[in-house]
């Protein structure tokens, strides 16, 4: 099937229809977005003289929308230049570009009648061959496309987004019984490689897989939380990262969301269920009510949660379900609480919080998690065929670490059930099967090979080539070597692979004695080196809380050894006779930032949030950070285009004393960290995998290191000039005094010193300047109480 996706249409344009186009232009697909012409002038069209033919008035909807992207806070889009791949049209003129496009996505309102009327519009002005889908929340599609043609109703199926689409990563895919299982194949596969989703294959039944059962599990939590007396702070304290969920727990998540959304939902299933189920998905009368009253959640100011300024700042307040009156926001304490925070993995917290009988916390928990991991059961094979199927989606649609047949195995299966029989529950009869069959967890790890429990057997869990786990791959591939920091392991095909792994990434001695090591083992055994992790964030930064203790107990010598020795480790990443990529994600501050700068290349995930930032901290960068991007900037600059070299500093100056940090890869790339070496990576999950790629063509195209080069810089003469700006940011009052003396160190070091205008300067000459610099600002009481106030607080001090 020669299938491809080269231009898409999105027919609404609403929030998530727009998010939907977004996406599809951040990944690069040329987008068609249709909405519904106004069928009367507003106000501004009237005065301007327009009538209802002009087609400023016939795209107004779907023209605004497009332009509210901007707005959308987190970004739906990568980049701003995106817009660009967006066209807007509407419903009554526009359909028959249709024909041109290869997928059409219906995002209109959740209504059959409405879908079916649309749908069959669509399949008019379509092409044969064309892929059209949904993207609805829990409406049938099957009787969506059952009065479309033959060749639509083969090309059709549920494409269910989760919102906001760039950030969440779960894509539902639910073929009809007429879906070509070729157009389902390849959608599967476009979700993942060029959307880069985690798909997971649906059954086309109310509100698919991850609604039903997070949806199921909120009311459950929220009908036990009004059973005993728990109240809504109290709920939240202990349904967020204790048990392996999102910070935003349970009412949060509802605040976020929306209750008037969240009730539709849950309607959707209630409509269509019947019994202990129908029952289950009731939405409480308290609920209802603020509906009534317009206590949606975030959009509306309030919730759950109401956030009021007082005297003494703001304070966040929790609805008493009870009086419906606001009250001071509590959170749940008792023993168990405490044994759950001193675990360090979320199976082991969870274990411990259901097993204690008893105890306030231990029991809600187990009140909330048991009927959860019961319902799952039941609906396998209704909803969908297999158990990773279920639990994929629970983790990439709401953030869950642990899906319910994951948690199961966390808490025991067999004492589990034991526990809920005597509870009076009915399990389902193949839980029973499988218990009495001797198998005792739903899933199984042998040699790196993970294996689900599926009808009387374990089956093996497939997963794409591409998505490289280090966990898994370490269980079957030599550790070549390691430490406290990092690991150096083998990724096969003659790659190496450097992984992080102190305590949130921060670089420190450790780390760079392994960079130094792997670089010697791959000059001799290997084609080249894979430096990435699969970490919450790909380092934050160096060891900040080493720097300040150092620094308080005067051991500058010290520091300026760790420094050096990182600014070595950085030459050695540039200059090797091997190709070394780096692979970063998420975040990549400082230290990280410093790493990725002077690789041969970079192969960035999408959701990159990269940036210089110690400034924030009272320092500038001192693993070699500013030169690096100071020369990444002139290498970005085509060869014989004349340019303002001072521009350049400037620009570079900014970047750093501003401490700015790039909302994505994309911009990434325009703020310079990027350049035509470096690529990105839609699917995280891929990124070691496209990296290591890398380092494969790199290798077997003749490789050879950079040759050194002594780098112009603009001198006295643009040290003032740079410093000039810094002093009217601080004249203007948005510049601390010590502000501008960290910004005085940067522009001396960026200048190159004192220097003529034009100079040439060694590399190794602006790293000791910039070794200088770093060392006399942590000698600095306010440095050293901005790395404080980070350190405790988590967010930068002014002073």
């Amino acid at each position: 099937m020669n299938q491809k996706i080269k231009r898409a249409a999105v027919l609404g344009s609403g929030v998530m229809g727009a998010g939907i186009a977004a996406h599809l232009a951040n990944v690069g697909i040329p987008t068609l977005m249709l909405d519904m012409a106004p069928r009367e002038l507003n106000d501004a069209e009237k005065n301007k003289g327009l009538s209802l033919e002009d087609p400023a008035v016939r795209n107004r909807i779907v023209s605004a929308n497009k332009e509210a992207l901007k707005k959308h806070k987190p970004s739906p889009l990568t980049s701003r230049k995106n817009l660009d791949l967006i066209e807007v049209g509407n419903f009554s003129d526009d359909m028959d570009k249709l024909g041109e496009v290869d997928w059409v996505i219906e995002v209109v309102v959740e209504n059959l009648e409405i879908k079916k009327e649309v749908l069959a519009k669509v399949d008019h002005y379509r092409k044969d061959g064309s892929i059209i889908s949904s993207n609805t929340s829990g409406i049938s599609i099957e009787a969506m496309a059952e009065d479309c043609s033959e060749d639509f109703r083969k090309h059709f199926l549920g494409t269910h987004f989760f919102n906001p689409p760039r950030y969440l990563k779960l894509l539902e895919v639910i073929p009809t019984k007429d879906t070509d299982d070729n157009v389902l194949q390849f959608m599967k596969r476009f979700g993942e490689d060029t959307l880069g989703k985690g798909v997971v294959e649906a059954k086309d039944t109310p509100n698919f897989i991850a609604n039903r059962i997070g949806t199921y599990g909120l009311l459950i939590t929220v009908k036990e939380m009004l059973k005993n007396g728990y109240s809504v702070g109290e709920v939240d304290s202990v349904t967020g990262p204790l048990i392996g969920r999102p910070k935003s727990a349970t009412f949060r998540t509802l605040d976020v969301v929306g209750l008037d959304t969240f009730i539709h939902v849950a309607r959707n299933v209630y409509d269509q269920v019947e019994g202990k189920e129908k029952e289950a998905f009731e939405v409480p009368e308290f609920m209802k009510a603020m509906q009534e009253n317009g206590w949606l959640g975030a959009k509306t100011g309030q919730g759950f949660f109401l956030k009021k300024k007082g005297q003494e700042g703001s304070q966040i307040l929790q609805l008493n379900p009870d009086t419906m009156d606001y009250e001071p926001n509590e959170k749940l304490k008792s023993k168990a609480v405490e044994l759950a925070k001193q675990e360090k993995d979320s199976r082991r917290k969870l274990k411990v919080l259901a097993a204690a009988e008893g105890d306030r916390a231990g029991d809600l928990i187990w009140s909330i998690v048991k009927p959860v991991l019961i319902y799952s059961a039941e609906l396998l094979g209704e909803i969908a065929d297999d158990i990773p199927s279920i639990d994929e989606a629970m983790r990439w649609g709401f953030g869950w670490e642990l899906g319910p047949f994951e948690m199961w195995d966390a808490i025991g299966v067999k004492e589990s059930v034991t526990r809920m029989k005597k509870d009076g529950e009915t399990i389902p009869q193949w839980i029973d099967n499988m218990i009495d069959q001797g198998f005792e967890s739903f899933y199984k790890q042998e040699n790196g090979s993970v294996f689900y429990y599926d009808n009387g057997s374990y089956e093996p869990q497939a997963f794409n080539p591409k998505a490289i786990n280090v966990k898994r791959l370490k269980q079957t591939s030599e550790v070549i070597k390691k430490n406290a920091g990092a690991s150096l392991i083998d990724l096969g095909d003659g790659v190496a692979g450097l992984e992080f792994h102190s305590q949130s990434n921060a670089i420190g001695l450790d780390i760079i004695q392994m960079i130094n090591y792997a670089l010697e083992e791959v000059d001799a055994h290997y084609e080249g080196l894979v430096i990435g992790n699969q970490g919450k964030n790909f380092c934050v930064g160096a060891n900040l809380g080493m720097i300040l203790m150092e620094a308080q107990d005067f051991n500058f010598f010290e520091i300026e050894m760790v420094v050096k020795h990182f600014q070595d480790a950085a030459m050695r990443i540039k200059y090797s006779d091997k190709p070394v990529v780096a692979a970063p994600f998420a975040m990549t501050l400082g230290g990280g930032a410093e790493v990725c700068l002077p690789a041969s290349s970079i192969q960035a995930s999408s959701e990159t949030y990269m940036g210089l930032v110690e400034a924030g901290v009272g320092l500038i960068p001192g693993g070699g950070g500013n030169k690096e991007l100071y020369i990444k900037h002139l290498r970005n600059i085509p060869k014989g285009v004349d340019f303002d070299l001072q521009k350049v500093a400037n620009s570079v100056f900014e970047k750093i004393a501003m401490a700015k940090v790039s909302t994505s890869a994309e911009e990434a790339r325009e703020n310079g960290f990027l350049d035509s070496q470096d690529a990105i990576s839609t699917n995280q999950d891929h990124l070691l995998h496209d990296a290591k790629q890398k380092v494969l063509g790199l290798a077997h195209s003749g490789y050879q290191a950079p040759k050194r080069t002594r780098v112009p810089v603009v001198g006295e003469q643009g040290y003032a000039t740079m410093l000039l700006g810094a002093k009217s940011l601080a004249l203007s009052g948005y510049a601390s005094e010590h502000d501008l003396k960290i910004a005085e160190k940067l522009a001396f070091v960026l200048a190159g010193g004192r220097v003529q205008e034009g100079s040439v300067v060694d590399e190794q000459y602006l790293l000791d300047l910039e070794r200088e610099a770093f060392l006399s600002l942590v000698g600095e009481a306010k440095s050293q109480q901005r790395m404080q106030h980070m350190l405790m607080k988590g967010k930068p001090l002014r002073n």
